[in-house]
């Protein structure tokens, strides 16, 4: 479990998970051994403003942020987020057993064989796992690599509002810390997270994260799909993905729809869980932990319980935490928490102030 002690000179940064359909801001105060949630909120981003974790209108983005902060009244300007997609590279190597500092040299000068990308093109992190007791003199190292010039272009956009970036993290590693921050628990666990765009999967064995991949899948497809079958508006095509407002006349559509798609999104899921329990027999997965606004689409749940003989979680990353319940609506805590996994996994650090 992860569990950051707050110094005094500390304090916890504000999360912001930019997505391609909305931004998630969360804020939260750190009180004795708990959090509290200070505050919380997402406001949806115009079509297309973000891409697969590349940021398309800097511009647009940035107006929505700044009034989302400007409502939410978020003071902390000292802020982490998080990247995706095509431009970030999750790889675990497994190397001769060595010092940090030899393990550090390697990296800076080895890296480029691991990564599709030009080393110079690049900023490059890496966490040494814990020791294996069957292979004393190998070591496993997560070794991430992100594009410059993606970094950057979210770091200028962000400077722009005066914000102060302290934290760049991965989308995976961001739902890791929260799982294992809200949850005491030590099982070996499928983490999937299904946005709008990108399905991501983190599964965690031991307390590590053994198998990290991002999928270009997510419940937009499903909205877009509803509004050209039968022709309503996105409004009314989110409603009826949600199970909010009912297909009606077009019921044998919509399902056909939900059944073609889903099934794609379980298949993405088996085939990372099937890859894990192959290289770990010995390990087999506890349950799949779902979470993100897509883990919202109506039967979706119920739908991988049945393909995959699984236990399947909704993770709420506010469980066990406290709110001003006279200034934090229960409903509408409950409703975002699914999509907020992410901005709560960055709004847990801390930085010095």
């Amino acid at each position: 479990m992860n569990f950051y002690k707050i110094t005094k000179k500390e304090k916890l940064i504000t999360g912001i998970d930019i997505g391609s359909h909305a931004i998630k801001v969360c804020q939260l105060k750190k009180v004795g051994d708990n959090f509290k949630i200070e505050s919380v909120g997402s406001a949806a981003l115009p079509s297309g403003a973000v891409e697969d974790g590349v940021l398309q209108e800097p511009s647009e983005v940035s107006k929505v942020l700044s009034l989302l902060m400007k409502n939410l009244k978020i003071k902390n300007k000292k802020i982490g987020i998080s990247i995706s997609g095509y431009s970030v590279i999750v790889k675990k190597i497994n190397l001769e057993q060595m010092s940090d500092d030899e393990l550090a040299d390697y990296i800076k000068s080895e890296a480029e064989q691991y990564i599709p990308f030009d080393i110079d093109d690049v900023y490059i992190d890496f966490q040494k796992l814990p020791q294996r007791k069957e292979v004393a003199d190998r070591c496993d190292v997560m070794l991430v690599a992100a594009k410059k010039e993606v970094v950057n272009d979210y770091l200028e956009m962000l400077s722009g509002l005066r914000l102060n970036t302290v934290l760049v993290d991965v989308d995976g590693f961001a739902l890791e810390n929260i799982w294992e921050t809200v949850e005491s628990r030590s099982e070996n666990v499928a983490l999937v997270d299904v946005g709008a765009s990108k399905m991501n999967i983190n599964i965690i064995s031991g307390g590590v994260s053994v198998l990290a991949r991002d999928v270009a899948v997510g419940s937009e497809q499903l909205t877009d799909q509803i509004m050209s079958a039968i022709g309503v508006e996105y409004k009314d095509a989110e409603n009826i993905k949600l199970g909010i407002a009912s297909s009606g006349e077009h019921r044998a559509i919509v399902e056909n729809i939900f059944n073609k798609t889903c099934t794609q999104w379980i298949l993405e899921i088996k085939k990372a869980i099937d890859l894990y329990q192959a290289n770990n027999p010995d390990k087999p997965l506890q349950s799949i932990i779902l979470s993100g606004g897509g883990s919202k689409v109506n039967g979706f749940k119920e739908y991988l319980i049945r393909e995959t003989g699984m236990e399947v979680v909704a993770f709420n990353p506010f469980d066990r935490m406290n709110y001003d319940k006279s200034k934090l609506d229960e409903h509408y805590i409950l409703g975002i928490a699914p999509e907020m996994a992410i901005a709560t996994g960055l709004a847990i650090r801390s930085a010095s102030f």
